[in-house]
């Protein structure tokens, strides 16, 4: 696997190398020796699969401690723009986001720490979408960010009246009026 940094820190894009053939490709999606030297030591505990039709919108969200969870993400059928955004209050890059573009075609994996919000649009006309967690979910720990919330500046490369949210998450808040955010010096690990 090809590690490849982005411009936040501990946000990593992750490149499977694939072996095709005759009969099509063949890569190893995840080893955890390799991960642990390549990115960090980690041990997911809990994968997790869902499936949406295009525009569906899903975060932006995260868990918080002690529940907090990095994420390995991928896209098994079609394509989605993935965006995590630093939420660790006093981090040289608080507020800030990365976006990468997930497809079935590109086999792509991002891998999103503790310390981050995390969302998906859905670009195809349907995606299965799968990831893996290092701690269960604990729906009291719940936190989210508002999608549209200007001072973030995501372009989710689909029109906003094509937006397909849950209910729950057209209320979150914005980031400046988050009641519970990360500290950039807690220990998340």
């Amino acid at each position: 696997m090809e590690v490849i940094k982005t411009s936040i820190d501990g946000l990593i894009i992750i490149e499977p190398h694939l072996a095709y053939d005759e009969r099509g490709y063949f890569f190893e999606s995840f080893s955890e020796r390799e991960f642990c030297e390549k990115v960090m030591p980690i041990h997911f505990v809990q994968d997790n699969e869902s499936k949406s039709s295009y525009g569906v919108l899903r975060g932006l969200h995260f868990q918080k401690p002690p529940h907090a969870q990095s994420k390995l993400v991928r896209v098994i059928k079609g394509a989605v723009l993935d965006v995590a955004v630093d939420i660790r209050r006093g981090s040289p890059t608080f507020g800030q986001h990365v976006a990468v573009e997930l497809t079935e075609e590109n086999h792509r994996q991002f891998f999103i720490p503790r310390g981050f919000a995390h969302g998906f649009s859905v670009l195809s006309d349907e995606v299965v979408f799968q990831y893996k967690c290092d701690n269960f979910y604990a729906p009291q720990s719940e936190g989210a960010l508002a999608w549209d919330d200007p001072d973030l500046a995501i372009d989710w490369r689909i029109p906003a009246e094509k937006v397909i949210l849950s209910e729950k998450d057209r209320h979150h808040s914005r980031l400046h009026d988050a009641e519970w955010l990360f500290d950039y010096n807690m220990k998340l690990y």
